[in-house]
């Protein structure tokens, strides 16, 4: 190891970048700039023990250190000049508050002469994104003292547990510098600071400390979760590191209280059916019959996680008032309806051995191989009707698309489910995918892993936070529709660095097809204009510009032969062309069709 004296900011930079690496930082993306000189220098300096990448656009580049830190769930490292590029981070500072993404953001910034003179690229950089920092401060000038070097390494581990404790999320320190920003010659004598600097003692102890430990705490079950015969557990969106476990957990939960799990499509546990039997993928539309909904209105929710999007499951839940618990570590409220809900700071693991505890019905010990005794005697009269009008309408679902031969767009994320290969990690896109997802996406045990933005939800940065999820990852997917990736077509400019395959599987109905389906579509003008937005772009030369492949899709069977088996490298899009109008139009009639047919009066 050697650390630069070529001057104090170099000095400065080395200790700051030694000390993330023994930390465990894996990926720094850097943005081109002046003052933030000393912080490229010293991360390049870092290589092969960090990942260095240079992204031109400072909003991309954002996205895509988001998109690195959800696949691998350790913090990655965003380095800026002065002024506004670092205003570019904000959307994706935001993201990563919401959705609990940790994400250490550095902007360099000038020293504090040259603030509030008009000296250029220079703004006011202190709490640049308000409250959204996990933690947030400004460092110290560098020094060449061992007392200041002490508290740079202390300060950066601080930020480094931070971004993951108590809640992961960003911080973001802002690094002022002074000239010379080259590793020049300063005129500061640092030969005695290099005889005091011990390497091995001054980093002694720093080692990775990630994940940090935890300690076991097991959450005893409540007697009246016990004693309820018209319980549901709620699994929302989810993207934890270990899904396995995660859908495991709940499994054990469900089959403990004989409960069903009402899965929203972002979640790890339609990919896990398996593992979970009392697994119901179609609430959505079981509840968009009337009969139906009052039918099994819940008396208790146990609600893992953040609430599904779907809009007619939460004016459901709202309208029922059932009494619920919230399973979340983190210290946020995760409550949008507030009900009668008590937050259980906890993770659905720390519930303890369920299987082992009292329950009013015998637990039963069991793994993925293991088959559970699935017999209307076996159920609760409850858990029946819901797993009655889950096979039901799943067939229905099923059928509908399964002979549908014109290119409506939810039946890509219905043929997504069943044909990607076993692990393949997918980003699905804001707006109308997640929903397409949660209405049609098909239980499976193919074990795919989803990834989103679903902290605030919107079609910033699409592109370049799929391709930060698939650098260096197995050949991925994203589902996107076309204003969503023409928003951040910048992304396409990482392609050069990128490493591994993307395929981009692009739904093109030329504007926001979300909006048909919001009451203002009926109000044309302005409806088209300000709404619909259509852009009228030919992906195929646009993909040319950046010299990505481009295929125009016109059957379901060409895309299928298309997404499996996945290229191994570079960046495709296969556009699929629908009609937004139509598409709405068939929402409308059919969704909620799906499920008129069922009487659970004849279950039981």
């Amino acid at each position: 190891m050697s650390i630069a004296y070529s001057n104090v900011n170099q000095l400065w930079a080395d200790i700051l970048t030694q000390t993330l690496k023994r930390l465990g930082l894996a990926c720094a993306v850097i943005c081109p700039g002046s003052r933030s000189t000393p912080l490229a220098v010293a991360f390049a300096a870092q290589r092969p023990d960090i990942e260095v990448i240079s992204i031109l656009d400072e909003r991309s580049a954002a996205f895509f250190a988001l998109g690195q830190a959800k696949a691998s769930g350790k913090p990655v490292v965003l380095v800026c000049t002065s002024g506004t590029a670092g205003a570019n981070f904000y959307p994706a500072v935001i993201e990563a508050r919401e959705s609990r993404v940790p994400l250490l953001v550095l902007t360099a910034d000038r020293p504090p002469e040259l603030r509030d003179c008009h000296s250029g690229q220079t703004i006011d950089q202190v709490k640049l994104y308000s409250g959204y920092p996990n933690w947030q401060t400004e460092l110290a000038l560098p020094s060449p003292d061992m007392g200041m070097l002490g508290y740079l390494r202390q300060t950066i581990i601080h930020a480094w547990e931070r971004t993951q404790t108590p809640t992961p999320g960003p911080v973001h320190l802002n690094i002022p510098l002074r000239d010379p920003l080259a590793p020049i010659p300063d005129g500061i004598d640092l030969s005695d600071l290099q005889s005091q600097l011990k390497f091995e003692e001054f980093f002694a102890g720093l080692t990775n400390t990630f994940p940090f430990p935890i300690a076991p705490y097991p959450f005893p079950i409540p007697d009246e979760w016990q004693q309820c015969d018209r319980g549901i557990i709620i699994a929302g969106v989810a993207q934890p590191q270990q899904p396995q476990d995660y859908c495991r957990a709940i499994a054990q939960l469900s089959q403990t209280l004989k409960w069903p799990v009402l899965a929203e499509g972002l979640s790890p546990l339609r990919n896990y059916a398996h593992l979970n039997p009392y697994l119901i993928s179609t609430y959505d539309l079981i509840l968009r019959n009337p009969q139906l909904a009052k039918q099994l209105a819940p008396k208790m929710v146990i609600q893992v996680g953040e609430m599904p999007t779907s809009k007619e499951l939460r004016t459901w839940v709202n309208n029922t008032q059932p009494r619920r618990w919230v399973i979340d570590k983190s210290d946020q409220n995760l409550d949008p309806l507030h009900g009668r809900t008590t937050h259980l700071r906890i993770s659905i693991a720390e519930l303890g051995d369920i299987s082992s505890q009292k329950s009013k019905v015998k637990s039963q010990k069991w793994d993925e191989g293991d088959k559970v005794e699935n017999t209307p005697a076996s159920l609760p009269e409850y858990l029946q009707l819901w797993c009655h009008a889950e096979a039901k309408v799943r067939v229905a679902v099923d059928q509908t698309l399964g002979t549908m031969a014109e290119l409506f767009e939810g039946k890509a994320a219905w043929l997504l489910s069943q044909i990607l290969p076993p692990g393949t990690p997918l980003f699905i896109a804001n707006s109308m995918p997640v929903r397409d997802v949660e209405f049609f996406w098909q239980p499976n045990n193919l074990e795919v892993r989803s990834h989103f933005n679903r902290g605030a939800n919107g079609i910033d940065g699409t592109l370049s936070t799929a391709l930060g999820i698939a650098h260096r990852q197995q050949s991925s997917v994203m589902l996107t529709g076309d204003l969503a990736l023409l928003h951040d077509t910048n992304g396409f400019l990482i392609r050069n660095k990128f490493v591994g395959h993307l395929t981009i599987l692009l739904i093109n109905n030329n504007g926001g097809g979300i909006f048909e389906m919001l009451p203002i579509a009926k109000f044309d003008p302005p409806f088209e204009e300000f709404f619909g937005t259509p852009q009228d772009i030919d992906f195929a030369q646009l993909c040319a510009t950046y010299n990505v492949e481009h295929e125009l899709m016109s059957t379901w069977e060409q895309l299928q032969q298309k997404l499996n088996p996945l290229p191994t490298q570079g960046i495709r899009v296969l556009e699929v062309r629908t009609n937004r109008q139509n598409d709405a139009r068939w929402r409308r009639e059919n969704l909620q069709q799906l499920a008129t047919n069922i009487n659970l009066r004849k279950v039981m």
